[in-house]
């Protein structure tokens, strides 16, 4: 079987693991339950490529415990039975179980129990942010270390160990080749070990070169799995960044989602922004973001980046507002509570005793709207950090004058029919 360089360069102790010094650095929690021969259930979260696989393997060949290894999705119910009868005929297993966050409730039934007991140490791994995508039960028996973004430095630190490796004996690679590597790898050094490998079989005379590697692959790893926790983030640093304000920042990862080709997240994500951040500062913003889609939608790749940039700049720099649905978020609030009492019978819908605005001075008159044990709530919050919004500040202050004005006479002739 020609196993790949990336899966030969796995490192089997814990010493020869690159990266995640939070967790494996002198005196940190790992290392220092190999060192005191003791190891528990937990689960292991992160990017792919950054060194999940590795370090549950490294720990468990450090302590020289009995292991096995499934995929919550490959393996059946009958392999997890086998993996429990192991552990009762040696009084004791560590499972390294991968994607943990699909195991399915007849495997998460069979596995608890071993758990509970301690007969099974569980070894968890996933992508997936376990705080959502684990269940609770499992959860609550392990504890959860996140694993770090590996660092260029970590990248070429491995480029360099890979080099001396046998099955690339007499490789003629210079720094500047192995740092484009790193750069194209991201944070993925299985990705690094993969593009070294097919360049130095690519390669004239085991030379590997810069432009080889630019022929064989000039695209940057984005990682953004469109099921996983990675592209929710990106879609995340995309909205805090146009939210913020911050051009620059707006435009790289609109860059990025443009890069994977991902035009549909960019187009929903857009429409959120105009509404939930920008909003009432700038309400013109709604209808011209739909006119970029449009525009971008009859275009294509990779036209669409222009009516795309354009829009996102103009997002950017905009003023911003979130008064609006603040507003009817304290509304819902008020009505999943159960703060709802009748309509007020001046508004209901055969009402007698309603007094159409557009018949008195300023088409304004009071009367109540809200229900009785509301009548007095104040949702709307006007900011004055935009023209549109000092506008709405301004009308809404001319109102509430004359309403109050429109009190104290009504306040007034009660008092004086009370006198009579």
């Amino acid at each position: 079987m020609n196993k790949p360089l990336a899966l030969k360069m796995t490192p089997q102790t814990l010493e020869e693991v690159l990266g995640q010094k939070h967790l494996l650095g002198e005196g940190k929690i790992l290392r220092n339950l190999v060192k005191n021969k003791k190891i528990f259930s937990m689960i292991l979260y992160g990017k792919p490529g950054i060194g999940k696989t590795t370090i549950a393997t490294a720990m468990v060949n450090d302590l020289g415990v009995r292991y096995r290894f499934l995929n919550a999705t490959m393996n059946n119910k009958k392999d997890f039975d086998t993996v429990v009868e192991e552990a009762k005929m040696y009084d004791g297993i560590v499972l390294i179980m991968d994607e943990i966050h699909r195991l399915n409730k007849d495997k998460q039934d069979l596995l608890l129990p071993q758990l509970e007991s301690g007969l099974i140490t569980l070894i968890g791994m996933t992508t997936s942010n376990p705080y959502y995508k684990i269940n609770p039960a499992i959860r609550s028996r392990c504890q959860i270390f996140e694993l770090k973004d590996l660092t260029r430095e970590d990248i070429i630190e491995g480029l360099h160990r890979a080099t001396k490796h046998p099955d690339l004996e007499g490789i003629q690679i210079d720094e500047e080749a192995i740092t484009h590597i790193a750069n194209l790898a991201g944070s993925d050094l299985r990705y690094a070990y993969n593009l070294l490998e097919m360049a130095f079989y690519s390669s004239n005379e085991k030379t590997v070169t810069l432009d080889l590697i630019k022929n064989i692959n000039n695209k940057p790893v984005i990682v953004s799995d469109k099921d996983e926790s990675g592209h929710y983030d990106l879609l995340s640093a995309f909205q805090k960044s146009i939210r913020g304000s911050d051009v620059d920042a707006s435009l790289h990862y609109l860059a990025r989602l443009i890069e994977i080709g991902d035009l549909d997240s960019i187009y929903r994500r857009m429409s959120v922004i105009a509404y939930e951040d920008i909003g009432l500062a700038n309400p013109d913003i709604g209808p011209r973001v739909m006119a970029a889609i449009h525009a971008s939608e009859l275009v294509g790749l990779p036209e669409a980046r222009i009516p795309l940039a354009e829009i996102i700049v103009e997002m950017a720099l905009s003023p911003k507002s979130n008064t609006a649905h603040l507003a009817l978020d304290k509304a819902i609030e008020d009505v999943e509570s159960g703060r709802c009492d009748d309509i007020p019978e001046t508004i209901r819908i055969h009402s007698t005793i309603y007094k159409y605005p557009h018949d008195y001075p300023n088409n304004f008159v009071v009367q109540q709207y809200l229900p009785n044990n509301l009548k007095h709530r104040k949702y709307y919050i006007p900011k004055d950090t935009s023209p549109n919004e000092r506008m709405l500040k301004q009308i809404k202050e001319k109102l509430d004058r004359l309403k109050e004005g429109q009190e104290k006479v009504e306040k007034t002739r009660e008092n004086e029919r009370k006198e009579n």
